[in-house]
């Protein structure tokens, strides 16, 4: 996992509901760990585009719901700045589901765009990705 070039915001705390924009099965996600982050004593840990985090599957398929499975965020609606002073946002927060801890995505298909720093940071994703943004 490369370090992200951009000073993304993080912008969505553990508790946070998402949507999914790959045809994994799994609908709406509920964020329940945020991979590599530390924060002061009694704050809830935040994520950001590209940042790996832990998530519950709330709605979806039958046979993947319940379950907690690794997840890249790949869109969010706060804006983040990129180093040639250009903000970025997006409509919709929206995750991609992974296979394991090593960025290789469950699903086939991504629907939407995907934000270039997550590209950057996770190649089984820009293999995937049809609009990078």
């Amino acid at each position: 996992m490369k370090a992200n070039k951009a000073r993304v915001t993080r912008a969505l705390p553990v508790g946070a509901y998402l949507q999914t924009c790959d045809n994994s099965g799994a609908k709406i996600v509920k964020i329940t760990n945020v991979i590599g982050h530390k924060t002061v004593k009694g704050r809830l840990s935040a994520a950001g585009i590209g940042d790996l985090v832990q998530v519950t599957v709330k709605k979806g398929k039958p046979d993947i719901r319940k379950q907690v499975v690794f997840a890249v965020i790949v869109r969010q609606k706060k804006e983040y700045r990129r180093p040639n002073s250009m903000r970025i946002k997006f409509e919709d927060n929206a995750i991609v589901i992974l296979k394991d801890d090593k960025g290789n995505p469950k699903g086939t298909i991504f629907k939407g765009p995907i934000a270039k720093e997550a590209t950057e940071r996770w190649p089984g994703v820009a293999k995937v990705a049809s609009i990078i943004v």
